[in-house]
């Protein structure tokens, strides 16, 4: 029985967790160690860990951080944030990530992303895609934490890095990031129909349903989100969770 990959989205800022909402107003949510304990015993299928001011920052996702992830997760898991370098991919790699994900640096130096594919393997290469939409309806990419428009369509991006090795493209929207009112879905769509590789959905995820339609709507090979999987109730009440396989079961092949 196949089920969609569900992966927990974890945004880092100095040594601690937070939440944003369209990519502004960092909320503190809590450690990221005990994150990862939790999401242990919740038996997540996968993690993402980005750190949302390494590249405004001018410096990487921190090496000894994704070391301590590694000692404790279960789960295989993604770390991105500031990444520049082969020489950054290969400690991250060494400090225990599977996957690492670039943004800032893929868009500024897209020979980085030929690069690091020729010599770790492209399943282990992952760019994300920030997306926003304009005035006028036109889908654009953003770099450095959303903060600077490169004027470029996700379409050409991902057709663009798809042919320069990446194994993965997150797709994620910048409009609704926190929302939890759902996926764009005509984003996911239009990008997962131009592209081979698998394009994993995010951004505006805030129930079971939303996973099961940018699954069968938008056609996602994974579904990934934030807020959905660290806050509970109207209030939003951080509260780790993660579907159990008996529902993910029930909801995908229902």
């Amino acid at each position: 029985m196949f089920l969609p990959r569900i992966i927990p989205v974890l945004l880092l800022k100095g040594k601690g967790l937070v939440k944003t909402v369209s990519f502004k107003d960092p909320k503190y949510i809590g450690d990221p160690i005990n994150a990862v304990k939790i999401f242990n015993d919740l038996k997540a299928d996968e993690l993402v860990f980005l750190d949302i001011t390494a590249s405004k920052e001018g410096r990487s996702v921190s090496v000894d951080l994704v070391k301590d992830i590694g000692d404790e997760a279960f789960m295989p898991f993604g770390v991105g944030g500031g990444i520049s370098s082969i020489e950054q991919i290969e400690q991250l790699f060494k400090a225990g990530a599977e996957k690492v994900i670039m943004n800032t640096h893929a868009l500024l130096n897209p020979g980085l992303v030929e690069e690091s594919a020729k010599v770790f393997g492209s399943q282990s290469i992952v760019v994300a895609l920030d997306v926003k939409k304009t005035r006028l309806g036109k889908y654009e990419c953003w770099i450095k934490d959303g903060n600077e428009n490169t004027k470029t369509h996700p379409i050409d991006l991902a057709k663009k890095f798809e042919n320069l090795g990446a194994g993965e493209l997150i797709v994620n929207s910048i409009d609704l990031d926190g929302l939890m009112t759902g996926y764009n879905i005509e984003l996911i769509k239009s990008i997962g129909e131009i592209v081979p590789i698998p394009v994993v959905a995010c951004g505006g995820a805030g129930n079971l349903e939303h996973l099961k339609q940018g699954y069968n709507e938008g056609k996602a090979h994974a579904l990934a989100a934030g807020s959905m999987f660290v806050f509970h109730g109207p209030r939003r009440a951080v509260l780790i969770n993660y579907p159990s396989k008996i529902e993910l079961k029930q909801l995908f092949n229902s």
